[in-house]
């Protein structure tokens, strides 16, 4: 079991956050008490998180059907831009995107293109997992390898091995790529230097606002910049433009629909099930419909008198909006292309908010239709495990069981064979009273390995 002493020994010269500040939002609680670490703004574990053999064989498995779904995403999408079915689908989810961002995900270059890398969000519950996001542009790459190769070498058995976060992003993006990092996402500069580093020769980190797209022609580059954020970065059209004709390659690929939240709720709407089963092989489309939790999207137009929300049984959203506190166990969010869509911040928890913040959440997500678009989604709890950390305490650190909730987020690499392969998988586990999951002061950050 590793001391506090050996992980702190252990940190990178690279650093992992900025010095300046401590990380946003998406990774800290600013109202959570210090850690007291010299380094670390989490609780540090001596000890990964163990996992049943049973979930291992499930994550191990789940990167497959996943890029399966992503295709089927893409391919649907297509087909409803080209007016082949149902239209309206591409008119949503291109609706409020600048016309040339829309013009280059259609390109036939990006057509044939899928995500190199899968990160979905997978909440830890009672009966396995549950998905609450594909993130699109994943951060934790970084830390997810140097956490893997730490436990690994203290002698654990570590899901996707010590350097399985490298090899999938080298087998995934091999003869190397360079790393253009944003304003926007510049607290993970310091951890995407470290990545660089581990990844060896090939790998190089820039900023995006000073990219020279032409210099940059014939190479991959790694997009860490949102498509919402684009008017901030200079050289961002002419780097989206150069992918869409095949001068150079983007990585992730600048597939807004893709990075929209709003599949999950398009994949539960009842109008779209045969769809979907041409779409996905049949053994897929069942294990899609165990995670992903039920979903809706909110738009304003009304429905006929005799027609019902699916599975809610209400006739309109002020009925949803309305419902008491204990009955609305549902969760509000923003699609995408917005820039409270990472990071927990566009996340409304129904039944962990008073009743008029509720109801104006939800007239704001139908006033912002389509524009922005915004889904609900069943809430599923987390199961509640106990984990090993050490918090300090007048300098003595000790260890101490903390019962919490977990959220599972394994980076699957598609490699260029076509295999999906899990490179690695990062558990935050927060404390049990904690509704919303994401990464806090208050939170324990390990790798994962087999019971």
């Amino acid at each position: 079991m590793l001391t506090v002493s050996q992980i702190e020994a252990a940190y990178p010269p690279q650093g992992l956050f900025p010095r300046s500040a401590e990380r946003t939002e998406d990774l800290l609680d600013a109202d959570a008490p210090s850690t007291g670490y010299r380094h670390f703004p989490w609780l540090l574990s001596p000890a990964p998180l163990e996992l049943e053999k049973p979930l291992i064989r499930q994550l191990q498995g789940l990167g497959h059907i996943l890029a399966k779904f992503q295709d089927a995403c893409h391919e649907l999408y297509h087909r409803s831009a080209a007016g082949e079915t149902h239209p309206w689908i591409a008119k949503m989810l291109d609706a409020g995107k600048p016309d040339w961002l829309v013009a280059a995900q259609r390109s036939r270059r990006l057509r044939q293109t899928a995500p190199r890398i899968i990160r979905p969000d997978l909440m830890l519950t009672d009966g396995g997992f549950a998905i609450t996001e594909l993130d699109s542009v994943p951060g934790g790459q970084g830390i997810t390898a140097w956490l893997s190769a730490l436990y690994a070498g203290d002698g654990y058995s570590i899901l996707g091995g010590a350097t399985g976060m490298i090899d999938g992003f080298r087998a995934a993006h091999p003869g190397g790529a360079h790393f253009l990092i944003s304003e926007e996402s510049s607290d993970y500069l310091p951890e995407t230097n470290l990545f660089a580093a581990m990844l060896g020769d090939g790998y190089t980190v820039g900023r995006a606002e000073t990219a020279d797209a032409a210099a940059l022609q014939g190479k991959t580059v790694y997009r860490f910049f949102e498509l919402f954020d684009t008017d901030n970065i200079p050289p961002s059209r002419d780097l989206i433009d150069h992918a869409a004709q095949g001068r150079l390659s983007l990585s992730p690929p600048p597939i807004q629909h893709l990075e929209e939240k709003a599949w999950l709720a398009l994949f539960h709407m009842p109008g779209l099930q045969s769809t979907w089963k041409t779409l996905l092989r049949g053994s897929h489309y069942d294990r899609l419909r165990e995670i992903i939790p039920h979903g809706w999207l909110l738009d304003p137009a009304p429905l006929p008198e005799q027609a019902a929300l699916p599975w809610l049984n209400l006739h309109s959203w002020m009925e949803v909006a309305r419902l008491s506190q204990k009955e609305r166990r549902l969760v509000l969010k923003i699609s995408g292309f917005d820039p409270t869509s990472w990071g927990g911040r566009g996340v409304h928890i129904g039944h962990d908010m008073p009743s008029p913040e509720w109801q104006a959440a939800i007239e704001r997500a139908l006033a912002d239709y389509p524009e922005k678009l915004w889904i609900m989604q069943e809430f599923h709890p987390g199961r509640i495990i106990e984990h090993w950390h050490y918090r300090q305490d007048e300098g003595d650190p000790r260890a101490s069981l903390m019962p919490g909730r977990v959220r599972l987020c394994p980076y699957y690499y598609r490699h260029a064979d076509g295999n999906t392969v899990l490179g690695g998988c990062l558990a935050t586990i927060v404390p049990a009273d904690k509704k919303k999951i994401h990464g806090m002061r208050d939170a324990i950050l390990v790798p994962c390995t087999p019971a």
